[in-house]
């Protein structure tokens, strides 16, 4: 086995990442834990839940005799919005943690840059080993921030194009008479 697939060294591996990184580092893998963690259940929900619930939409629409009056297109609308609403669930909270991310990475570059500055007037000079810490603190999070803001941007984006073609379909399928 190699030695990156070793629990062990993984998570040693990721403990110096977090700490060359600092604090700021710690809250962009949070963000992107939970960014993840609603972008795999939006497509649990699409593998597993979605097609039954738009069958039993499109279901109780064919089963009403009534498709031409008020009172049907309302119940067309409210069965229509229902799957909407649950194909857009958790999307605009995707899309906040996608926001967030890069955010947070320039948190992270500006609390370095801090580093970098009382290093600097600690020692009263540009040592560059004392200030690579600071630097490190400053680019890490940034780079971070964009890493997880662009695979959280592909897949929202996706998901969320899914989400409207999903919910056209069920429209199109409860034929109005």
């Amino acid at each position: 086995m190699p030695n990156w697939l070793n629990p062990a060294v993984a998570l040693d591996n990721l403990q110096q990442f977090l700490e060359m990184g600092g604090n700021v580092l710690l809250l962009i893998m949070v963000a992107t834990f939970f960014m993840w963690a609603f972008i795999l259940e939006r497509f649990a929900y699409y593998q597993y839940a979605h097609k039954r619930l738009a069958n039993r939409a499109i279901k109780q629409w064919a089963s009403r005799e009534d498709h031409s009056s008020w009172y049907a297109h309302a119940i067309r609308d409210q069965l229509i919005s229902q799957v909407r609403q649950k194909t857009e669930q958790n999307i605009s909270l995707i899309k906040t943690l996608v926001a967030i991310a890069p955010l947070l990475g320039l948190l992270g570059t500006v609390t370095g840059m801090i580093e970098v500055f009382d290093v600097m007037a600690a020692t009263g000079s540009s040592n560059v080993r004392a200030m690579s810490a600071g630097v490190s603190k400053a680019t890490i999070p940034t780079m971070a921030g964009m890493v997880a803001a662009l695979s959280g941007l592909i897949f929202s984006n996706r998901l969320q194009r899914r989400g409207l073609r999903e919910t056209q379909r069920v429209a199109d399928a409860m034929e109005l008479g």
